[in-house]
């Protein structure tokens, strides 16, 4: 049966010491599965970035073997894997190297893939976003076609391939409908759908079913991302919405960080204000 699951993505327990708002923390990620456990969080939401991915431990089976130890010892799993290594190298942009980036992110691709059912983690998400968005329809018809491509491969191993962009609602679900893929399916975005002024009731019941993940945080309108509550996200519309197309699914904390207090702190305080928005709208109740 599937329930309500609280996530993190990953890094968000470390502290950044310069790198920004998202990376693989190399240094902690077992460590961020113990504080998981123990601040009461189900999953996390792992990261694979372009940045030394030699190095992740999900590019080989032995550090899996490693990984899978960390998930049966603390009880937190890994149900989806952020692919952010696209960020870095678009597979639709147009580029001298076209060919060498092609071959590079199959490769690369199907290779965590294979290595996430060793995990029996079922979602890589692929990030249309930023340096990665559609930009003209050149690009959009390149990417429908590769997509295509990646699900095909993900659904040979039951994964599902989810999408995040920054397109309209209704020409997101119609680029997903163009792909036509049944494994191909949408991530959802609090913050990204508030950074561009979306209508998030809109948004969701237009996706409905198609959501398979959904990222919470609060970005400002055309501006960057901050604490859950002080952007223009409308979180009441946000969880009504969730609850008409009845999510059930993860719930994976993407916030900003805090310069004042510890990151444990500052995530204790993310998950009190999502769960009094699910209690609520009822969201994640049968």
């Amino acid at each position: 049966m599937i329930v309500l699951s609280f996530g993190i993505m990953q890094g968000r327990l470390t502290p950044a010491n310069g790198r920004g708002i998202q990376f693989f923390p190399f240094e902690n990620w077992e460590n961020e599965f113990m504080d998981c456990a123990r601040i009461g969080l189900d999953e996390i939401e792992w990261i694979f970035d372009y940045e030394r991915y030699e190095e992740n431990p999900l590019w080989t089976e032995e550090g899996c073997a490693k990984l899978n130890e960390v998930i049966q010892r603390t009880g937190v799993s890994v149900r989806s894997v952020c692919f952010d290594y696209f960020m870095r190298r678009p597979f639709f942009k147009y580029r001298e190297d076209k060919q060498l980036v092609l071959d590079e992110n199959r490769k690369v691709f199907k290779t965590v893939v294979d290595h996430m059912k060793l995990l029996g983690a079922d979602l890589i998400e692929i990030p249309l976003v930023d340096d990665s968005a559609i930009k003209n329809e050149r690009e959009s018809i390149m990417a429908v076609e590769l997509i295509r491509e990646f699900a095909d491969y993900a659904g040979d191993k039951s994964i599902r391939v989810g999408l995040e962009t920054d397109l309209p609602p209704g020409k997101f679900r119609s680029f997903i409908e163009a792909v036509s893929r049944t494994n191909v399916c949408a991530n959802y975005d609090s913050g990204n759908s508030s950074g561009v002024g979306y209508d998030p009731i809109e948004e969701i019941l237009s996706l409905s079913s198609l959501i398979a993940n959904v990222h919470m945080k609060d970005r400002k309108f055309h501006g960057t991302t901050v604490a859950l509550g002080h952007g223009d996200a409308d979180f009441d519309k946000v969880f009504s919405a969730l609850k008409t197309v009845g999510y059930c699914r993860s719930l994976i904390l993407q916030a900003a960080r805090s310069s004042d207090r510890s990151e444990e702190d500052n995530i204790r305080e993310q998950i009190a204000f999502i769960k009094k928005y699910c209690e609520r709208y009822h969201v994640g109740e049968l």
